[in-house]
């Protein structure tokens, strides 16, 4: 496996050498002094270019950066949106473990990124076209204070999404029980966990993508509880993680109501869990709900 050293000294050769390219800069974990360092981290870089075209058309053109095991146009796929003139992509795995996301970007792209993503770190730049950032910061990622409304919103989510979890896991309708649960449930938890999070620390921290790195300021208490809300495709195992999870929500929107001196709707969140626990125990036979 090429070594960090190795790599990047074949991306910056790339780049002097080729006239198209005028700058480039790298975003990601390995820009971001709060990610842990390890073999599966990923290069993201991006080379910024006058136009894009005459690399979509040369096919050959990655080759230079090892033999691939497989990868992926995001471009060209219609599972993304996608602005071709201005952004193209290659993201590439590569025979020796190492992975390469690399894109081809415009100025006003690019500058467009930057303003955005405070990670991204200028590793070359021939003309000056990109603002001085010589290490990256992951301040856009940082757990923002909630507004009440925003509170309020996020545990009203919580609460109705609850009535569509258990009309599936009673119809014992699993899939659609398991997006319910991680798609819009958890989504909600997560949220609160990171407040709760965010005032501990000042808000001075990021949780990572899907709460990877909250078990940094979680207990241990409190993050093996997170992890048992999570639950395999069986009905009863669901109802109980879905319990839980829902006991965990409500002690957390409570602390962060307490911290904030906001409102919590506590009328509400016994409803939606009393009706929860009910439909559990309703027999299938049942001719209506209550």
């Amino acid at each position: 496996m090429r070594n960090e050293k190795e790599m990047m000294e074949l991306i910056l050769k790339t780049a002097r050498e080729d006239e198209r390219i005028r700058a480039v800069y790298m975003s990601g974990s390995r820009c971001n002094p709060n990610s842990p360092r390890d073999i599966f981290q990923d290069y993201d870089i991006a080379y910024v270019v006058e136009e894009t075209e005459s690399f979509q058309k040369d096919p050959q053109w990655i080759d230079r950066f090892g033999k691939r095991l497989y990868m992926q146009y995001p471009e060209d796929s219609s599972f993304f949106p996608s602005d071709k003139a201005n952004c193209y992509g290659w993201l590439m795995q590569f025979e020796d473990g190492n992975r390469l996301d690399l894109h081809v970007q415009t100025r006003k792209r690019a500058l467009q990124e930057f303003q955005e993503d405070s990670l991204c770190k200028v590793l070359l730049d021939k003309d000056g076209i990109l603002p001085i950032r010589l290490e990256g910061s992951d301040k856009s990622f940082l757990v923002q204070k909630p507004s009440e409304t925003q509170f309020s919103e996020v545990c009203n989510e919580f609460w109705w999404g609850l009535n569509s979890l258990q009309k599936a896991l009673w119809r014992e309708e699993i899939p659609y029980a398991q997006q319910v649960m991680n798609q819009v449930l958890r989504d909600q938890l997560l949220l609160l966990l990171s407040w709760k999070i965010g005032m501990q620390t000042d808000f001075s921290c990021s949780i990572g993508k899907a709460g990877k790195y909250m078990h940094r300021w979680l207990t241990e208490e409190e993050y093996a509880r997170y992890l048992d809300t999570y639950s395999c495709g069986n009905t009863e195992a669901m109802w109980e993680s879905a319990e839980r999870m829902c006991r965990f929500f409500d002690e957390t929107a409570k602390c962060v109501a307490e911290q904030f001196h906001f409102l919590y709707n506590q009328r509400e969140a016994d409803a939606s869990f009393g009706l929860f626990r009910h439909v559990r125990n309703l027999p299938k036979d049942a001719e209506k709900v209550l």
